[in-house]
């Protein structure tokens, strides 16, 4: 009875459980369309910012050495910069995972001088910590600023990289638009972001659950709409040559509140401003059993997939490739058609 009683304390953390991690952003643009502004003068606010930093405060001191899951994003993220000839002197890094991204550099990008920004202190200050411990790669600078405001001069930076960070911001093209603008010419932009497909066990156990608890699903829905086309994002923010992949990863766990820990340690839990306070102790118990009954493997282990967009842009110059003018082609996709379509015969 103690033992469920722990469960359902630890799994009261999950709050708001369909949005643990955010699977959908908005863009400025909505402002017209009524969503409100939560008194922020003007501006719409859906993620609660100051809250956000608390939990990287917090996630500073609970993150792991290592994370085998940030740190294939972060590999993958940096083996685009593999793909790239030219080198980048200077490079301004973003919050999310920026750690894991500082210490599998190894020399890629040709990278001098590195800035390394978040919003939280305390996390600024455990890497700060870190690097005086280990005094390889490139001179590295740090910095307490926000994805909203970054407070970088303009075209003073080669590289910009941001490593699962940017979607807890309130304006996702609106701050790709700061980073474009943060870029020197020809300059280039990484980003990996969350993707809609996160999470979704837990958020089937969650929705199960409370129906069968509650009677219903709460009707505090945050008004966002999901990003489908992250190419589109890119070209929205004013990036050249805009390149997206998408990965999916699966994660195992020994029970959802081993995940639950996970995203704790990670500062990946809730800050939505229309945040339920609370998962009621017997939701929360049916949600740990409904997971395992519905998702469980052999091994007694639960997946969590989760999914990852990785973005590529660079600011405009003019010695990249261009796209022909409209009408300028000298060849019909159909005579193509013709030609190399199969023969009947």
């Amino acid at each position: 009875m103690a033992s469920s009683a722990a469960a359902a304390r630890r799994l009261l953390l999950l709050r708001h459980h369909r949005h643990l991690l955010p699977r959908r952003y908005i863009s400025s643009s909505s402002a017209a369309d009524g969503l409100g502004d939560n008194g922020g003068g003007g501006r719409l606010k859906i993620f609660d910012r100051d809250l956000k930093r608390r939990h990287r405060d917090r996630a500073a001191w609970a993150m792991r050495e290592t994370d085998g899951f940030v740190d294939a994003v972060a590999e993958n993220l940096l083996d685009r910069l593999e793909d790239c000839r030219k080198a980048f002197p200077s490079a301004l890094c973003l919050g999310g995972s920026a750690g894991a991204v500082r210490r599998l550099l190894h020399g890629r990008g040709g990278i001098e001088k590195l800035i390394m920004m978040d919003m939280s202190p305390d996390m600024v200050r455990k890497w700060r910590e870190s690097e005086n411990a280990n005094d390889d790669g490139p001179e590295t600078h740090f910095v307490v600023g926000d994805e909203e405001f970054l407070p970088i001069k303009e075209s003073s930076k080669d590289l910009i990289i941001s490593c699962l960070g940017l979607h807890w911001t309130n304006d996702l093209p609106g701050a790709m638009i700061q980073c474009r603008l943060a870029l020197k010419p020809d300059g280039l932009f990484l980003a990996a972001i969350l993707g809609g497909e996160t999470l979704k066990e837990l958020r089937i156990a969650c929705t199960i659950a409370q129906m069968e608890r509650e009677g219903g699903i709460s009707p505090r829905m945050s008004p966002l709409a999901q990003v489908r086309d992250a190419g589109n994002l890119l070209t929205r923010a004013g990036f050249t040559l805009p390149g997206v992949d998408v990965d999916q990863y699966t994660v195992k766990y020994n029970s959802a509140l081993e995940l639950v820990e996970h995203l704790r340690a990670m500062g990946e839990t809730n800050a939505l401003f229309q945040r339920n306070p609370v998962l009621k102790r017997d939701t929360a118990l049916a949600t740990a059993a409904i997971y395992q009954s519905m998702f469980g493997l052999e091994d007694g282990s639960i997946p969590a997939t989760i999914q990852v967009m990785y973005m590529t842009g660079w600011r405009e110059h003019p010695s990249q490739q261009k796209a022909k003018r409209r009408g300028s082609a000298t060849i019909s996709f159909s005579d193509i058609q013709k030609e190399f379509a199969p023969s009947e015969n």
